[in-house]
């Protein structure tokens, strides 16, 4: 079997009322969660593509200037929406049967290995720890496939049901939604 290969999509087109400032934006270290994210995501030979909102996208691009930035012109359809138009972006680059890994920007928990895991994977997988779910998310060639044909306001999990496999990382729950969300980040950053 010829494996496929993978794309990346970074989802940052949330509204991050919760956070009060946009997500994306805020600053660990030096640097912000988007270029964090992108920085990581590369260092695997993956190029990611980010899907944000118009308001913020010169910012993102800015801050993650090796990463093509796509806008998601109705944000609150949701992610599937906003997958939707990273993958047409993808298609039209460079065509159809390709591997999907997703990752939303407010989950950065998630370490190297767990990482390498998934872009090994040619099937629909997702990390877990302690019986709970976790992100980021590959997707087969196939599931993009169901994703790129369903209507943009179908949730997710109503499209794809990802194996899960059993990770031992401490922060893979970690949904950066306030600033001790960010300090608990910064404070592990180097157990990632």
């Amino acid at each position: 079997m010829v494996e496929s290969r993978v794309e990346c999509i970074v989802l940052a087109a949330g509204s991050s009322e919760r956070m009060g400032r946009d997500k994306a934006l805020v600053k660990i270290g030096e640097e912000t969660l988007v270029g964090l994210t992108v920085r990581r995501l590369a260092a695997h030979g993956l190029s990611p593509v980010v899907v944000t909102r118009s308001d913020i996208e010169r910012e993102i691009a800015e801050a993650a200037p090796s990463s093509k930035v796509l806008v998601n012109p109705s944000p609150d359809t949701g992610r599937t929406g906003t997958l939707q138009i990273g993958i047409a972006e993808l298609d039209a680059e460079i065509g159809t049967g390709y591997r999907l890994l997703v990752a939303p920007i407010d989950r950065p928990g998630f370490s190297d290995s767990t990482l390498r895991s998934l872009v090994s994977s040619e099937r629909t997988r997702c990390p877990e720890k302690d019986g709970r779910g976790g992100h980021p998310l590959i997707i087969s060639a196939d599931d993009v496939g169901r994703i790129r044909d369903s209507p943009s306001d179908v949730p997710l999990r109503d499209l794809v049901e990802p194996e899960r496999f059993e990770v031992n990382d401490p922060l893979l729950h970690l949904n950066v939604d306030s600033p001790n969300d960010l300090i608990e980040l910064s404070d592990s950053l180097a157990e990632l």
